[in-house]
């Protein structure tokens, strides 16, 4: 049985229509409409057989959840080298940022100094879910005890009209807020980043609940 007809036997059409108003930018007819417990399951089940190496080298994919498959797969490789070789790999063609989005390679923890430079280098992306991915490894890998102001830096020169690189943007800036919230006030108070993202930054670091009332009175006062 193909990755496919696996999850063809999962589909569930109220939840393809559900899914294709979260996700406008693709094409509603490559979303079949599966679960992502459904999802985790067909992977939990292929990975590291010969079909699931048959899969990763067949690309582009024409489902969205091929892709998330595809994505889910290649997070749970082990070896930190191959699991950028296949991450590289699978980067151009991520269009939607539900992909983007629900993996964290999990060797990535232990790699932070070898992983930096791809993170730079994806963030330079001029493709918008390279660039996003980056940004939120960026976010989940480095804000904590690896931290360096230079990140901040690195986020809030990347420009880019696109809404979900935007909220990417915005996003990462919240959550420094929240964890590393002496150097990131300033991006703040000196109004440094692109309005609109200014704006959705104050709001999502608002809207958390890692963030302390302090800091979200002060926060309101640059709105």
């Amino acid at each position: 049985m193909s990755v496919y007809e696996r999850l063809l036997s999962y589909q569930d059409k109220t939840y393809k229509e559900f899914q294709s108003k979260l996700v406008p930018n693709i094409d509603k007819e490559t979303i079949i409409g599966v679960r992502t417990p459904q999802i985790r399951s067909i992977v939990k089940e292929i990975f590291g057989t010969e079909e699931a190496n048959i899969f990763l080298k067949t690309l582009p994919h024409q489902y969205y959840e091929e892709n998330l498959v595809h994505i889910f797969l290649v997070s749970k490789i082990k070896d930190y080298d191959e699991c950028v070789k296949e991450i590289e790999r699978f980067l151009p063609y991520i269009d939607c940022w539900p992909v983007c989005d629900q993996a964290t390679p999990l060797v990535f923890k232990k790699n932070h100094d070898k992983l930096l430079p791809y993170i730079k280098k994806w963030i330079k992306s001029n493709k918008v879910y390279t660039a996003r991915f980056g940004i939120r490894m960026l976010m989940n890998e480095l804000l904590n005890d690896d931290f360096k102001e230079e990140y901040l830096e690195l986020v809030s020169s990347k420009k880019g009209e696109d809404y979900y690189l935007k909220m990417m943007i915005a996003w990462f800036f919240a959550t420094a807020l929240a964890k590393q919230y002496n150097a990131t006030i300033k991006y703040i108070e000196n109004k440094c980043l692109d309005p609109w993202i200014h704006k959705k930054t104050i709001q999502k670091a608002i809207e958390s609940y890692r963030v302390s009332d302090e800091h979200k009175e002060y926060l309101k006062t640059f709105r």
